[in-house]
Parts: C-alpha cells; sequence; structure tokens
C-alpha cells in the first residue's frame, strides 16, 4: 500500500465510526472481504474487523499476521489492534463481542452475512452471559449498504485507479478486432482477451469473458463455446478486468463482414440508446431517469420489449456494486448520483432469429456531466 492508501484508509475508518454513531450502534462487525479492503488496503481471502468509536480490531489468522502489522504501523493517529485467529474466524469474533459490555448494540452485513454464521455468533453470545438472564445482553442489528453507501463514491486516489484501469482495458479492446474473424470459436476468442487482459498488467479478468456470435447473441450472458463465427454473425464481447484491485468492464459489439439488415438496424437502435444515456448522466439525476433516457430509445425502436436488464452497474472493488442504473431499484433507493461515483452505461436489445447487441462503456459523473473512462471506438454494427 501507498503512503496515501494508508491515509485513505485511516479517514475510511473514521467515518464508518462516525457512521456508527448515527445508526444508533456502539459497534459493527465486517466480513464482507471487498468492505474490509476498502477500510483496511488488507486484500485476504479472509478475515474480519470489529470496530468500536474508539477502536478498530482487524482479525486474521496467521497468513496475514506480517501484512496486518504493516497497516498497524502505516495508520497513525488511529487507534488500531490485531487479533489474530486460533481456531475459526467465528470464535474469535464471538469473543471480541462478549468482552463488550452489556446492553450493546453489533452492526453486522445483512446482505453478505450468512445465516450459519450469523447464529454462530448470536450463539456464542448467548452462551458467554453463562447461567445469568441474557436478556438485554449484547444484540446483533442487521444493518443494509453502510459501508457500500460509501465504497461508491470514489475518493481521489480510487478515481485515477480506475482511469488508468479504463486505460488499460480500452488497449485491450482495440486488439480485440483481429481476433473476430470467421472460423474461429467463441472459446478461442474468449482465450485471446484473457490472454490480452492480463498482458496489459490486470489481475485477471473480472469475471467469465462474453463471446456470443450469431443466435448466441440473444442471450444477453451466454457462455463462449464451440460455435465457430460465420460470415453475418454480430458477436457481442463482454469484458473486464481488475487492476490493483478495482474492477473495469466494457462490451463491444461486432459484425464478422457485412450483415443483415435487421441487425445493422439492432445496432444503431442500440447505439443511440448508449448515447442518450450517457449524455443525461451528471450529478442529481436519479438512477431511473439514465435508464429512462436508454430505455426511451429503444421503445421508439419498437424494442421496449427487448431490453431486459438494468442500463448500467457501479464499478470499484467488486464488478457489480452500488449504484445500480435501472427502471427498477428494487430494494435499492432510487438516489441522485453524485461526483465521485463510476458505473457502467450498457443498453442492450436481444431479438430471437435476428441476434443482440450490447454497448458499454465506464463513465465517472463529474460536476456538470460525466467522464467517459473508455476510449476506443464503439464498432457496432
Amino acid at each position: 500500500m501507498s503512503a496515501a492508501a494508508f491515509l485513505a484508509s485511516g479517514r475510511r475508518i473514521s467515518t464508518l465510526q462516525s457512521d456508527l454513531r448515527t445508526l444508533n450502534l456502539d459497534a459493527f462487525v465486517v466480513t464482507h472481504l471487498p468492505n474490509l479492503r476498502y477500510l483496511t488496503g488488507l486484500a485476504a481471502t479472509a478475515g474480519a474487523v470489529v470496530l468500536r468509536e474508539e477502536i478498530c480490531t482487524l482479525v486474521v489468522d496467521f497468513r496475514y499476521q506480517s501484512a496486518a502489522r504493516k497497516i498497524l504501523d502505516h495508520t497513525p493517529g488511529h487507534p488500531f489492534e490485531i487479533s489474530i485467529v486460533e481456531h475459526t474466524y467465528d470464535e474469535t469474533v464471538a469473543a471480541l463481542l462478549g468482552a463488550l459490555p452489556r446492553s450493546f448494540r453489533i452492526g453486522i452485513e445483512a446482505a453478505s452475512m450468512t445465516v450459519g454464521r450469523f447464529n454462530r455468533l448470536a450463539d456464542a453470545l448467548k452462551a458467554t452471559a453463562g447461567s445469568e438472564d441474557s436478556a438485554g445482553r449484547t444484540g446483533l442489528v442487521p444493518t443494509e449498504r453502510v459501508i457500500e453507501r460509501r465504497r461508491a463514491v470514489k475518493d481521489a486516489e480510487e478515481i485515477e485507479t480506475l482511469r488508468e484501469a479504463a486505460r488499460r482495458l480500452s488497449r485491450v479492446a482495440r486488439k480485440v478486432p483481429d481476433f473476430v474473424t470467421d472460423g474461429r470459436t467463441e472459446l478461442e476468442i474468449a482465450a485471446d482477451i484473457d490472454a490480452a487482459v492480463r498482458e496489459e498488467g490486470f489481475e485477471r479478468p473480472a469475471f467469465d469473458t462474453i463471446v456470443a456470435s450469431g443466435e448466441n447473441s440473444a442471450h444477453p450472458h451466454a457462455r463462449p463455446g464451440q460455435r465457430r463465427l460465420l460470415r453475418g454473425d454480430g458477436v457481442v464481447l463482454d469484458f473486464g478486468g481488475v487492476y490493483d484491485g478495482y474492477s473495469v468492464d466494457l462490451t463491444r459489439t461486432l459484425p464478422v463482414g457485412a450483415v443483415p439488415p435487421d441487425l445493422s438496424r439492432l445496432g444503431a437502435a442500440v447505439r443511440e440508446a448508449h448515447d442518450a444515456a450517457i449524455a443525461v448522466v451528471r450529478p442529481g439525476v436519479r438512477p431511473s431517469e439514465i435508464d429512462g433516457a436508454a430505455r426511451d430509445v429503444l421503445a421508439r425502436h419498437g424494442l421496449a420489449d427487448a431490453f431486459g436488464h438494468g442500463t448500467g452497474h457501479g464499478l470499484g472493488l467488486e464488478v457489480h456494486e452500488d449504484p445500480r442504473i435501472s427502471k427498477l431499484p428494487g430494494a435499492l433507493p432510487d438516489e441522485p448520483v453524485v461526483a465521485g461515483m463510476v458505473f457502467t452505461i450498457e443498453p442492450g436489445a436481444y431479438v430471437p432469429g435476428v441476434g443482440g447487441v450490447r454497448i458499454e462503456d465506464d463513465v465517472l459523473v463529474v460536476e456538470g456531466g460525466c467522464e467517459v473512462l473508455t476510449d476506443v471506438p464503439i464498432g457496432v454494427l
């Protein structure tokens, strides 16, 4: 971690401690690994944080002991301690919680904590009460999006990381047309894209690369298979990469030679929808309005029923995170976007018997509008 990253970690911990007061929580248990990394900078396959107003306890096993101590040494001004797991994470976290005063309210991440883990922690807390009446004993309080809301708005260091990741992914995208030739299989093309992603310095692909040709392109998340590309095909290519922990994502739909007029019209409509959505992105606009700008265009082209997914999703430590750019926010509030948010714009239309088209770019919300981070020709049908 850089010096700036250590400072960011300290700021994020302080912010979450302030959030605890607002939420009337005395402590907070972080078990969702992307949130753990966001708070502490620790990239690990296991770990937890128990946060109180006066101290942050990073719970790790032997594998991450030295990395945790480095974080502790480089986070000045923030009370930090490490708890090493001896048997299981749940036992260690439960022991920390059991030592808290009675009637403490402890927030947990309801969206990511399993029922099994919740029950184990609750049972362990009851056990610490011994034979005493456990009424009023420390309680677990399910919460939603406490850290995720903060993660949705990127700081300066995160923005620069995502800008660089988008530049690298754009370079990958410029190589992709050379891979898309008739006679090659979808799997061969996907392998070439994955190799190009790694050649550009990404840690790994952000998800399983999608290459969907011909009739397969009418399925939004088709998996690449042994189908060989034919002249006249449209090919949906959706790929991404993880750079310094942060994910970027891009989709292009390319032709194999001349394509049928129906597929060409589909491509023109999707491109218009893509451009319309980007044109309305600015602080204060609601996700449903951005989605509506794309959806209205497709509806005018008679393709309302051909667009069945949302227009975009947030990017960051996860490839799908807040905000969700959709007509149906569901469990998420339709809160206006703000400067510092990074998300995709990816309208699509999928018609059985004709094919599918999707165009995706990554945008950063800035004062007065947005910055398109991915810089590569549309290349649509």
